[in-house]
Formats: structure tokens, C-alpha cells, sequence
């Protein structure tokens, strides 16, 4: 680097055009430590519906055209459009941004909006399901040409997010309206989920294949890929024409470091400037030295194990609810979480409003109402596998050593059962029983959490752990109805079934994340997993 003085002094500098001497970019590059950064190595929202991923993907990378308030209460807020009202039970219309710019320099279209919607993008060549009858997505497009074929995940997310969806109608250059095939009282919040923000549809096209695509999307976020490394880094650097202002950071690189030790020595040494997933045991040790802090707390998330009921020993109901009995939730709070969580009140939130439960608790800690289960039940002690990651949630080893402890008191042979990754946790061969699993809410609703991943076209039903009848035909009025007194009845009996009944899941507690970092960094963390880097979160 020249200094100032030998540059004035140089000979012929002084008549350089004024460009030559254009100052750099001085704003700050931070590097984040994460436990992992995608779970399918890829960036595709469609594909990578994780916690991991919401670290990434929101507010920095993708956007929907109603966004959330990530600072707040998550409540929603204009994103992409600057509006939107109710056309009918089954339509929305909503008012686009004007001016918004792509990574790749393209103004955003209506075009691009229904391309983000169509078929091509969420369902290849297959068709949706709309509650019963088949209809078809982004009809007159194209088939995938080759090498743009959709994993079988994108359209699973797809049908799970959007089983109605009938057709994007473009009203005008900066109005469309979404149209149902049913009524649905959701649809401003499924708008706002992840996996309905909005692409550049020549990006899309010009890729060479699908997963060319997934590894470097082209959205319209404060940042963009510059690098992704998969298994290793990502590195985003800012998107200086983005509409909601010039980003304050030069380049953020999230870098997988899946040791906790090594994430919080690393923010000691300087390496990093913020280290995520931080056991509550390891806070007092971070804040004893007056540079660091930890942010964070509980999330929209909670944290479950599911079962399979098609294993010989969980068919009769009454085994799974001995397991429900037998976890002593509070317990596990208290030791694990230094009571820096809570025990919810089953798979829901106040965040729903007027559809949350309040008198609803989850099954009662009762070892005696366990093992006279199991007695009534017959079972004989034969083993039953709990599939598990090496820590991908906070505690995860901990809680699953401490739950094993629980189940046996209660007469239960559970045995773990180390997977390296999800593919292996959800796999048929050699047999799954149960497994761990947590659960978000996307929008204000029970539809997104309980009927998302465990009604009929939920996760859980679609690898053929767990399906129940009523609970389906339930999910439908779910779905479909639009008065909030039978909703509401739907919801309870719903959680009657999946909970308590015929378990498919039992809600251990809800999670929360914390995140350290150096004190002098003024930045707020969400109330999610994910981080907001835009205008007005960053200041040193």
C-alpha cells in the first residue's frame, strides 16, 4: 500500500484521471462460525428447509413478497410488494416494488414473480394435490429440459407449502393475483414462508443445470454468493443495488466449524466475529471476559422426537404414549437449558393468536401411567433403535443420553443410534423407530407447523412413518375452512390425535438459540435463527 504522501509526490499522478484514484470499499467483512450451513448442500430454499439454512438464506440472501419483521415480533411487513388485500376466500391480490434489482442487474417483473411460483420451479413435470383433487401448477409451461430436473424434495416442500395453489394471474406490470383452488385463510402467511420468495427466472434458465442454480441463486437479498464451498464456507458480499438501501457489510463468510470449543476459541482469538449454537452451560464462560456477550433466546421452533409406527414394537399406540409419559420435560429444561427455555404447551405458540390453546399441556411426566402402558400393551422389552445427529441441535447428545435414562426407568429398551446425516436418520433400512426432529412455525397458524409437516402431505406421512385418518381429513378443514370457532375445534382434536392418541411425535421443549460475539459489535439478534445483517442492525 502507498501512503498519501508518496502518491502526491509521484511524478505525472497529479494528472491521472479523477477515476483512477477512487477510494475502496472501506465497510467491515465479518466471518460467523456455524455449526453447519446446509443440510443438502445446496441454497435453494425449496430444497434446504432447515434451521441451518434460515441462518443463511433469510433476510440476507432470499426474499418473499411479504417479509417479517426479524428484529420484532416476526409479525409480517411489505418485502417484494408494498401491499396486498383480499380479492375473494381464495385470492390475494398483491402491489409489487418498483425498481427492486436482481444479483444479476435485472429489474424484477411480474414474469419473474409467476415463474417463482410455476411449475418448472416447484414441481417439474409432476402435479399438485389440492386437498383431494389434482390440479395442475403453471399450466402451458414447459417440461424441465435435461439437467434442470427437480430433486424429489422440491416438490414434496412445494406440496406441503402451496397444496392448493391454482394459478398466478398478472393483472398488470406490478399486480397479480394469487388464485386457490380452495378457500384458505393462510394465504397472506404462506406468502411470507420460507420457500415462496421470488427468483430471477433468466438466471434460472441460463444455468446450466438445476444444481448450477442451487448453488448460486440469483434473488433479490442485501447480499449475494460470491463463494460456496459446500461442507466448508460461504462467502456473500454485498449487493450495493439492493432496494431497501446499500448494505453496511463489504462480505459475510458463514464457516462450518461443528465443535462448540472451537467455535467460541475462535471468537476469542479474533478468527471469528460471531459464534452460533452456544450451549447455555458455556454463556457464564463467555461473559465472564467483559469483551464478549450472548444474545438469544426462544424461538418459533420446537424441539420433538417422532416415531414410526410401522416399527413391530411402536404399532400399538400405547407404547408411544409410554414414551410421552416418561420424559420428564421440566427436567430436562432445568439441567440442560439452565431454564433458559420452556416446556410449551404441545406443537403450537402464542404467536397464533386466536387459534393458540392455552389450556392445551403436553403429556404429563407419570412413570406409573408408563409402565402400566407398557404392561397393558404387552411389550417385552425388545429394543427399539432412536436415530440421532452428533449435535446438529444445541444439546443434542445430552438430551438424548438423558431421555434414553427416562425411558428406561419407565421399562423402555431404547437404543441409540448415531447417523451422520438426514438421509440416513430418515431411511427405511435397516428400521426406524424414533428419531429427532424439531419443528418451526413459518406463519401465524397451526397449518404451518402441525399440518406442515404432519398432515398428509407433511414430512412425516410422506416417508411413511406415521399416517392416521382423521387426523387427514381434519388437516383439510385445516386448510379449507374460514370459520375460526370450527378451525379452532379442528385444531384441538387434531393435537388430541398426533399427541396423546396415536402419537406421531411428543414435544420435548422449545428451542432457542444464542449466538456470542464481541461486545463492541452493536447488532441485535432476531427472535429465529436467522441473522439480519441490512441497514440499521450493524454498528461498531
Amino acid at each position: 500500500m502507498f501512503s498519501r504522501r508518496a502518491i502526491l509526490a509521484a511524478p505525472g499522478l497529479a494528472v491521472l484521471p479523477r477515476f483512477a484514484v477512487a477510494q475502496a470499499d472501506v465497510r467491515p467483512a465479518i466471518t460467523i462460525a456455524v455449526q453447519k450451513i446446509s443440510n443438502t448442500n445446496t441454497l435453494e430454499v425449496l430444497r434446504e428447509q432447515s434451521n441451518v439454512g434460515e441462518r443463511v438464506f433469510s433476510s440476507s440472501l432470499w426474499e418473499g413478497l411479504i417479509g417479517r419483521d426479524w428484529l420484532g415480533d416476526l409479525r409480517t411487513v411489505p418485502g417484494l410488494a408494498t401491499a396486498w388485500r383480499r380479492v375473494s376466500d381464495s385470492a390475494v391480490e398483491v402491489s409489487l416494488r418498483q425498481g427492486v434489482r436482481f444479483h444479476n442487474g435485472d429489474e424484477m417483473t411480474a414474469e419473474d414473480v409467476v415463474f417463482s411460483f410455476s411449475r418448472e420451479r416447484m414441481f417439474g413435470t409432476t402435479l399438485a394435490s389440492a386437498q383431494g383433487r389434482t390440479i395442475p401448477i403453471g399450466e402451458g409451461m414447459p417440461a424441465p429440459r435435461p439437467g434442470k430436473e427437480l430433486p424429489p424434495e422440491v416438490p414434496a416442500v412445494a406440496r406441503r407449502a402451496w397444496p392448493a395453489l391454482e394459478r398466478v394471474e398478472v393483472v398488470d406490470r406490478y399486480t397479480l393475483r394469487f388464485h386457490n383452488a380452495t378457500p384458505d385463510v393462510t394465504l397472506e402467511g404462506r406468502l411470507s414462508r420460507n420457500g415462496s420468495e421470488i427468483m430471477s427466472r433468466r438466471a434460472f434458465e441460463e444455468a446450466a443445470t438445476w444444481l448450477d442454480w442451487a448453488r448460486r441463486p440469483v434473488t433479490t437479498g442485501p447480499y449475494k454468493v460470491a463463494e460456496f464451498r459446500p461442507d466448508q464456507m460461504l462467502v456473500l458480499v454485498a449487493h450495493d443495488e439492493y432496494w431497501g438501501g446499500r448494505p453496511p457489510l463489504r462480505q459475510i463468510r458463514f464457516v462450518e466449524v461443528p465443535e462448540v470449543a472451537s467455535r467460541i476459541n475462535g471468537l476469542r482469538s479474533g478468527d471469528f466475529h460471531f459464534a452460533c449454537d452456544i450451549p447455555p452451560d458455556q454463556i457464564p464462560g463467555i461473559e465472564r471476559d467483559r469483551a464478549f456477550e450472548v444474545q438469544g433466546g426462544t424461538i418459533l421452533n420446537h424441539r420433538l422426537t417422532c416415531f414410526d409406527k410401522t416399527h413391530a414394537a411402536l404399532r400399538d399406540p400405547r407404547v408411544r404414549r409410554a414414551f410421552t409419559h416418561a420424559i420428564d420435560r421440566q427436567a430436562i429444561v432445568d439441567s440442560l437449558w439452565a431454564g433458559r427455555t420452556v416446556v410449551p404447551k404441545g406443537l403450537q405458540w402464542p404467536y397464533y393468536e386466536g387459534m393458540f390453546l392455552a389450556d392445551w399441556e403436553v403429556p404429563r411426566f407419570d412413570l406409573a401411567e408408563a409402565r402400566r402402558l407398557l404392561r397393558e400393551a404387552g411389550y417385552k422389552g425388545e429394543p427399539i433403535p432412536y436415530r440421532l445427529l452428533n449435535n446438529y441441535y444445541t444439546n443434542q447428545n445430552a438430551t438424548a443420553q438423558v431421555l434414553v435414562e427416562m425411558w428406561r426407568a419407565a421399562g423402555l429398551n431404547v437404543q441409540i443410534e448415531m447417523k451422520e446425516n438426514w438421509s440416513q436418520i430418515l431411511e427405511r433400512s435397516p428400521t426406524r423407530a424414533v428419531r429427532d426432529w424439531s419443528n418451526s412455525a413459518p406463519f401465524n397458524d397451526p397449518v404451518s407447523s402441525l399440518v406442515n409437516q404432519h398432515g398428509p402431505n407433511g414430512q412425516q406421512q410422506q416417508v411413511g412413518e406415521w399416517t392416521n385418518e382423521e387426523m387427514n381429513r381434519l388437516s383439510v378443514e385445516l386448510e379449507t375452512g374460514t370459520d375460526r370457532a370450527r378451525r379452532r375445534a379442528a385444531f384441538r382434536r387434531m393435537l388430541e390425535i398426533s399427541e396423546r392418541e396415536d402419537p406421531a411425535y411428543t414435544v420435548l421443549h422449545q428451542n432457542a438459540t444464542f449466538t456470542a460475539k464481541r461486545r463492541e459489535i452493536r447488532w441485535k439478534a432476531s427472535p429465529a435463527f436467522a441473522m439480519d445483517f441490512r441497514q440499521g442492525n450493524w454498528g461498531v
